[in-house]
């Protein structure tokens, strides 16, 4: 009887000793690693679309042929880059735009009767935004150029001149909304103040001013 009972006794001295050796043993589970959060869309990367929209404004001379409100229709494409930080997203874009915006007299001085026009513009720009998840409001601003002809009345010339094309650079300033309809589809609409400055236009003779709003629609496709 006393041989069993040591027995037993040993037995569960064994028992103890395995089940405290397998506690000290390292877990198979692994360290926790604390969950990451990714946003459900990133406005990170490229993209490339086509816009279109009415611009209105003004031309003015401040010589002998002078001019009056601008307006008319201008559509062309952007190319751009976004980077996201957190919830700010940082951005540079450039455009090129071909236009219809026209002027008219506004009074016809000494007879000499012309028509302003820019015919295409572009602007590079900065872009800042704050996203909400797909719905991005902006601001931007940057450098413009673009196409501004003067023309006179027929059979009038100035220094031999009927009409003068030349190219300005001014500025532009704006804001706009973009939401992302899919991961790649982008839609938006977007106003931009653009302000091509003056210069000299018939050898000097005269002077001409450019500055128009204009408001757009835009698709982009994000790679």
């Amino acid at each position: 009887m006393k041989t069993y009972l040591l027995s037993g006794v040993a037995a569960l001295g064994l028992i103890a000793a395995g089940a405290a050796s397998a506690a000290d043993l390292p877990s198979r589970k692994g360290p926790v690693v604390a969950p990451v959060y990714v946003p459900a869309f990133t406005w990170t990367g490229f993209y490339v679309g086509a816009n279109a929209g009415w611009g209105f404004g003004n031309m003015k001379s401040r010589g002998v042929n002078a001019f009056g409100d601008l307006d008319g229709f201008v559509g062309g494409g952007q190319i751009g880059y976004n980077y996201q930080l957190g919830q700010v997203v940082l951005g540079v874009e450039a455009d090129f735009q071909g236009a219809d915006l026209k002027a008219g007299p506004s009074f016809a001085g000494l007879g000499i009767v012309g028509e302003g026009k820019t015919e295409w513009f572009g602007t590079v720009r900065g872009r800042v935004g704050f996203a909400f998840d797909r719905f991005l409001p902006y601001v931007t601003g940057g450098l413009a150029y673009g196409s501004v002809k003067t023309t006179l009345a027929p059979g009038v010339t100035i220094n031999g001149l009927n009409s003068d094309d030349n190219t300005h650079t001014g500025w532009t300033v704006g804001a706009g909304v973009e939401y992302a309809i899919t991961n790649n589809l982008v839609a938006g609409v977007e106003y931009l103040y653009v302000d091509l400055g003056d210069k000299k236009v018939f050898n000097g003779a005269d002077k001409v001013s450019t500055d128009f709003s204009l408001v757009r629609a835009r698709l982009s496709y994000k790679f």
